[in-house]
């Protein structure tokens, strides 16, 4: 049977209940500071400068990739919205280049007949400068070239992107071969 009697203490009489209220206090004082704690990990996490940057150096290792992807697939069979995606993918003088130049190489592409199709192997953000706003981005891709009636060939390539950031995010600014003994 259990004892139910109080006993006399210095600081007044205390029964059973007394020590199941003062482990539940210590458990509830435990919990509100472990939850303090785990609050401010996770603010500090979140309000990081190294995450920050991390996820700005993925924004760029993304657009990059895409756009490198969008930059070397054309179907001559839907020129128009391969070259506005080919516009939405640069800023820049690449983007000039490709506006100033576009009726010369539709009617090249169409006369060409020619799909080709990017595949992105391989990338790395080379830089980031977040306050200017500019990125380096080295990829290794695999083009395969259809020609009308013909087998198609494939071929790997180095290039070396250069983005910037614009209102829309990151764009192709610079797409070029990677020099042959490295960046």
């Amino acid at each position: 049977m259990a004892d139910d009697t109080l006993h006399r203490t210095d600081d007044g009489l205390h029964g059973p209940d007394d020590t199941l209220q003062r482990t539940a206090t210590a458990l509830l004082v435990l919990a509100a500071l472990f939850a303090a704690w785990a609050g401010r990990s996770w603010y500090s996490a979140a309000h990081d400068d190294a995450a920050a940057y991390s996820r700005a150096r993925d924004d760029v290792l993304e657009a990059g990739e895409q756009g490198v992807q969008n930059l070397n697939t054309l179907d001559y069979r839907s020129l128009g919205p391969g070259l506005k995606t080919w516009q939405d993918s640069s800023t820049g003088d690449l983007h000039r280049q490709i506006t100033q130049g576009r009726p010369a190489f539709e009617e090249q592409v169409a006369k060409a007949r020619t799909i080709t199709r990017a595949r992105i192997l391989d990338a790395a953000v080379a830089e980031l400068d977040e306050r200017s706003g500019r990125a380096r981005l080295l990829v290794a891709v695999e083009i395969t070239v259809t020609p009308p009636g013909g087998e198609p060939a494939t071929r790997q390539s180095r290039l070396v992107g250069e983005l910037t950031r614009t209102s829309g995010g990151w764009k192709l600014s610079k797409l070029g071969q990677a020099p042959a003994e490295g960046v």
